[in-house]
């Protein structure tokens, strides 16, 4: 795939993490504008080669009844309920260059993946106002890799706690999203990114077949602000893959680190239709 297309997958990811939640009230249906983004992450999972890029990405907020896009992500609701939502999850992965990278010298490349599937969410706890809450969120995706002939590499899930906070003390206008849980996946999800087949075996890097189940913890907080004209917002994500099923894959080269970004977007439009948004 070309960097190109890496960057715009890559920028996406950013976006969605960065952007800050919908406020409980009256919000514009829609919202577009651009800005820059810095940030860093490794090329996979376990990898210990870093990807750092400074690039104009998009910013794109829609409320509306059934499709939503925003720090959440984008998803359509088909059913909603005081304390429970059945969306749909989506999610976007860049491509790796096995050339850039020395623990996969010679092996097949990483293509971009895309993911979607079912998510339920579980409301735990709310304010009066619902500005705050904590919430369980459910996702259960299938993941294909985005080429001429897509391939199925299996199922992703990925249980986690999510707590949104708005207005912090002391820090008007200041929100804050805290994101943590486990990631499981199934044999031909971790094959894709830890098998080491005979063929690409070496003296270094021994055949090793991955196995589906437990795949590490990862931990997010994000920090954003609206101005009157611009967004400003960063990440910082955390995982750890110790005990994973995978852990002991020659591919998995450190088992906890940090990645993050930060962005600041110009609203360039909005509507004039205003809707009402209760988390």
């Amino acid at each position: 795939m070309a960097p190109s297309q890496s960057s715009a997958i890559a920028a996406l990811a950013l976006v969605l993490a960065t952007t800050p939640p919908a406020l409980a009230g009256e919000q514009p249906l829609w919202e577009v504008g651009a800005g820059v983004a810095a940030f860093s992450f490794p090329s996979y999972r376990g990898s210990d080669q870093t990807n750092n890029f400074l690039m104009p990405v998009p910013h794109f907020t829609y409320h509306g009844d059934f499709l939503k896009a925003d720090r959440q992500g984008i998803r359509g609701s088909f059913f909603d309920s005081d304390r429970v939502d059945l969306t749909v999850s989506l999610a976007l992965a860049p491509p790796a260059s096995s050339k850039d990278i020395a623990a996969r010298a010679g092996m097949r490349d990483l293509d971009a993946t895309f993911e979607i599937g079912p998510q339920i969410d579980l409301t735990l706890w709310r304010s009066a106002n619902r500005a705050r809450f904590v919430k369980l969120l459910l996702p259960l995706r299938a993941a294909f890799t985005v080429e001429g002939t897509p391939r199925d590499i299996g199922w992703v899930f990925h249980p986690k706690l999510n707590m949104d906070v708005t207005d912090l003390p002391g820090l008007p206008g200041w929100n804050l999203g805290l994101l943590a849980g486990p990631l499981f996946g199934d044999k031909r999800q971790h094959a894709y990114y830890y098998t080491v087949a005979p063929q690409y075996a070496t003296a270094d890097r021994p055949a090793y077949q991955a196995k589906a189940g437990y795949a590490g913890m990862q931990y997010l907080a994000a920090l954003s602000k609206r101005f009157p004209k611009y967004w400003v917002g960063g990440f910082v994500r955390y995982d750890n893959l110790s005990g994973a099923t995978f852990a002991d894959s020659p591919l998995v080269r450190q088992k906890d680190y940090f990645a993050g970004g930060v962005a600041v977007t110009w609203i360039l439009g909005e509507s004039s239709t205003r809707v009402q948004v209760d988390d």
